[in-house]
């Protein structure tokens, strides 16, 4: 059986997809908070069961020697290791043939890599044959309100020359249908990224040239950017992460683009371009 944890999230989703269109869905298995979010898989034939990264109760049960496991990381920042941790015991217990797990980037300092990194220790330890997938960053985390930052006329960030090579959510995706899929991919890491890394100046110059509109890049420092994510109405704990991994990729540690993610889904990862082209039309 094929299990993907926080199915209905927004890359697990993707990632059902994928295996609906690789395996039969009778041999795919999803774990999720609410099996009414699931409802449409449950039609297909896929299995679902609920259970609950909080409660360690819940897993039980859900997983079965033999299974191939996509663990996808929570965003709860501050509790996500221990909410991987039930699962990967979960796991354990069940005697699961595959744990694949979607950490980050290993040359990510910043705060936000720290319960990803606690989560690989707690993996590896555990002895169960593993996968690290370590995605670098979404291309759609820049273009959530690509319309909206057409109309104010500027991409703001205090992230500097900093390159991010990225690649949309379905190329991720994708990479974790080969590892559960495919053989030979027990106890590997992959540093998944896209194949170009690009500087939020380059990100202006894109949805200017797609829009038909000026947009330029408004470079700030750490303390403004804070201010302008707050204005935004984004909490204050998630201004300060996404304030903090700026920082890191002012030094250089989303820039990094070892081919990984295209060699594990045969082509090469969608460009920055074709993903904003799309976005704005949309």
């Amino acid at each position: 059986m094929y299990v993907v944890t926080g199915a209905t999230g927004q890359l697990g989703r993707l990632v059902v997809e994928g295996l609906l269109a690789a395996v039969p869905a009778n041999e795919i298995a999803v774990v999720v908070r609410s099996a009414a979010k699931a409802e449409e898989w449950a039609k297909q034939g896929v299995r679902v069961h609920e259970g609950d990264y909080d409660r360690p109760e819940t897993l039980a049960g859900v997983f079965a020697a033999g299974d191939r496991v996509l663990l996808i990381s929570g965003n709860e920042f501050g509790r996500r290791a221990a909410q991987h941790g039930a699962v990967i015991d979960a796991a354990k217990a069940a005697g699961v043939a595959l744990l694949a797990y979607t950490s980050i980037l290993g040359t990510a300092t910043f705060g936000l890599a720290d319960e990803h990194r606690a989560t690989e220790e707690v993996l590896v330890g555990s002895g169960l044959p593993h996968a690290l997938l370590r995605n670098g960053w979404y291309t759609e985390n820049y273009l959530g309100d690509a319309a909206g930052t057409v109309e104010r006329g500027a991409v703001v960030g205090s992230a500097g020359d900093g390159g991010v090579a990225t690649a949309p959510r379905r190329d991720y995706a994708d990479a974790a249908v080969a590892v559960l899929v495919g053989e030979g991919h027990e106890n590997k890491v992959y540093e998944l990224s896209g194949d170009a890394a690009w500087t939020l100046s380059e990100l202006a110059a894109e949805l200017a040239q797609a829009s038909g509109r000026p947009v330029e890049h408004r470079n700030v420092t750490p303390a403004e950017h804070r201010e302008v994510l707050i204005g935004a109405g984004m909490p204050e704990g998630y201004a300060d992460v996404f304030v903090d991994v700026d920082a890191g990729i002012a030094r250089g540690e989303l820039a990094t683009a070892p081919g990984d993610l295209a060699r594990l889904i045969g082509r090469p990862t969608v460009p920055l371009a074709k993903t904003v082209r799309a976005v704005l039309g949309a």
